[in-house]
């Protein structure tokens, strides 16, 4: 759903195949249904039913009521609630398996044990994609992406530093094994990278590239100024909302290409950066696309016109 010729093609696969098998129930799953990005709670089921050998379209289609169209092959509607265009906006469903935007069509998708699902309707009239959210926090550190559970690594302006720590022991506080250093120069395969510092210092890092350029590029509706100095928040059309200054910290996740997600804690300076790590936590993080943070007030993004 990254590109506008795949886009039609995932969704249209969304609802072929049946994905029902003998195999065990995978446990300790969640399916979460939303609208506007996060912004509308439709449902929240903390013990879905599920069968053995689940896929997420089966999940979706075992709790909710989903029509389709396109013989079959397109969801068209949630709980009575459609895709398609309006006033000039395009509108359709997309959805999430630990935080991170499906790559191929839901009744491909294997549920796995813990996995946490997430169905979200909004107007990508912005971003043709958003490749990771925060929303699903602890998830993906937890049971990982694409049923494996992957590596994370803490990488810090400041190795050592009480932001580093905060960080680090937050996701240790979920059992996740963690490994903490400085900034890489050099990428790392299969792994789940999380950096922590000002953006000034964290803005050299080249899979952050698009968060100076917006929600086409990074999938966040929000702009980081190349000083560092300034953080402004977009609406879903991806226009300018407020631009904020001292003080103003940021939790997000992005990524390139087919690449696992690479989160930010950052901020404009380290009494910004101090504010997303204190936000660095599931109950703030909960049902968010992308966090701002000014002042310790949480601000969703995209945010609201």
């Amino acid at each position: 759903m990254r590109r506008a010729a795949g886009l039609v093609v995932v969704l249209a696969l969304a609802l072929s195949g049946c994905g029902l098998g003998a195999g065990s129930k995978p446990s300790g799953t969640t399916l979460t249904i939303t609208q506007d990005f996060g912004a509308k709670p439709v449902r929240q089921i903390e013990a879905p039913k599920v069968a053995g050998d689940e896929t997420v379209m089966r999940l979706l289609q075992r709790n909710a009521k989903v029509t389709t169209r396109y013989g079959g092959g397109f969801v068209q509607s949630i709980d009575g609630l459609a895709g398609g265009s309006g006033g000039g906006h395009q509108v359709d469903w997309f959805y999430y398996v630990n935080g991170v935007e499906a790559s191929r069509g839901a009744a491909s998708t294997t549920l796995r044990a813990g996995d946490r699902v997430w169905w979200d309707r909004h107007d990508w009239s912005g971003a043709m994609g958003v490749p990771a959210v925060v929303g699903s926090f602890p998830e993906p550190f937890l049971h990982g992406v694409n049923g494996r559970r992957l590596p994370v690594r803490v990488e810090c302006v400041t190795p050592g530093s009480d932001p580093c720590k905060q960080v680090a022991n937050r996701l240790a506080s979920y059992d996740v094994p963690v490994a903490t250093g400085g900034l890489l120069t050099s990428s790392l395969d299969k792994t789940l990278r999380l950096l922590v510092g000002p953006w000034s210092a964290l803005r050299n890092d080249r899979t952050l590239d698009g968060l100076e350029r917006g929600p086409k590029a990074s999938g966040v509706y929000a702009r980081l100024a190349s000083s560092g100095h300034t953080i402004t928040t977009l609406d879903a059309n991806g226009h300018a909302v407020r631009t904020l200054g001292a003080g103003t910290g940021l939790v997000a996740a992005t990524a390139t290409e087919d690449n696992p997600p690479v989160w930010v804690v950052t901020g404009t300076d380290a009494a910004g950066v101090a504010s997303a790590v204190r936000a660095f936590e599931e109950g703030t993080l909960d049902g968010h696309f992308a966090l701002a943070v000014s002042n310790d007030l949480p601000i969703p993004l995209p945010a609201p016109g």
